[in-house]
């Protein structure tokens, strides 16, 4: 399967995801245990996946050797934290400063972070240069993602400090990727990958939580039995980190972030076309954003996708690195 569409493919996910999560949150009152709910459903998922695919388990013994022998730096197996960390920023921001803002903000750091991460080539998948062309995509997508909430940014008293964070989280989510490849590389099971992600990731915003609960800053509520979709948010995720994980290592982060985006907003117009919220309306503005975003894929991504493709094709014919690591 192309990894293009399958890159766009974990866009709609993330926009589904955003819905349950959203719809979840908004049921609790309560953002950061929406969150924690959300990682723990997926975990559990990754739990039962773990007992029944011994691929899994062989994948963490692969991890276990590389980070002995020094291949992988043992911090980079927490990258699961990383994306914790942008939870958190998102649950404490959002509410002052709007999604609309800080998909905007998140994003540019991402762009910029996909540039930096690609040149020096922590994904595993060789280093890849900063052209005028892939600049221009990474403008492109910023100002695509601008132009399509254009219609719901609200600056007024716009918090420069939220700004500044929403920005350095969309860096840290670019590195996440990044370092979610290596482990891809050396572990041999994209989700291998995707269980550390979530051991990890449950397990800071769990202690970021009980913090909250004994600063008074957080609270904890009963959670609801209906409606029983919007606990689907963990499972879409564990798919993400398994698609991402394995894409970047082939398409780079910045063109698997431009597909992304891209796949993100036509998600988000095809749950306003057929699940409209209360207030939700399709704009002409998320139309042309979304034709811009696909723009900054031509300008930046198309031209590569289709030797990543070929390399994809020939390693799934050859032994991953770690099997030969493996071996006595």
């Amino acid at each position: 399967m192309r990894l293009d569409f399958l890159a766009a493919l974990a866009g709609i996910l993330i926009s589904i995801q955003s819905r349950a999560n959203g719809e979840l949150a908004q049921e609790l009152d309560n953002g950061l245990e929406a969150s924690i709910v959300s990682f723990g459903s997926g975990l559990i998922v990754l739990l039962a996946v773990t007992i029944f695919m011994p691929g899994v388990r062989q994948g963490l013994q692969n991890l276990r050797i590389a980070v002995r022998e020094g291949k992988l730096p043992s911090y980079r197996i927490f990258a699961g934290t990383l994306g914790a960390v942008f939870v958190a920023v998102q649950t404490m921001y959002v509410p002052l400063m709007g999604v609309a803002i800080f998909s905007v903000a998140a994003i540019a750091g991402q762009a910029a972070a996909s540039l930096g991460v690609d040149r020096v080539g922590l994904t595993g998948g060789g280093k890849k240069h900063i052209t005028k062309r892939r600049v221009i995509a990474a403008i492109l997508t910023i100002f695509a993602v601008l132009i399509s909430v254009l219609d719901r940014i609200d600056a007024h008293n716009l918090p420069i400090l939220g700004v500044f964070l929403a920005v350095l989280v969309g860096v840290i989510v670019g590195i996440q990727r990044a370092y979610n490849g290596q482990i891809n590389e050396y572990s041999g099971n994209s989700f291998t990958t995707a269980l550390l992600n979530f051991v990890t990731g449950v397990s800071f915003l769990i202690i970021i939580f009980l913090i909250g609960l004994v600063t008074h800053f957080a609270h904890y509520t009963p959670l609801p039995l209906n409606p029983v979709w919007m606990y689907m948010g963990g499972s879409l995720g564990v798919f993400y980190i398994a698609f991402s994980s394995t894409i970047v290592q082939h398409l780079g982060v910045l063109t698997f972030t431009l597909f992304t985006v891209g796949g993100q907003l036509v998600g988000s117009l095809l749950l306003d076309l057929l699940l409209p919220t209360e207030g939700a309306n399709v704009s002409w503005y998320l139309v042309t954003g979304i034709v811009m975003t696909y723009l900054g894929v031509v300008a930046g991504g198309v031209g590569q996708t289709s030797l990543a493709r070929k390399k994809f094709q020939v390693a799934e014919t050859i032994d991953p690195p770690i099997k030969k690591i493996a071996k006595p």
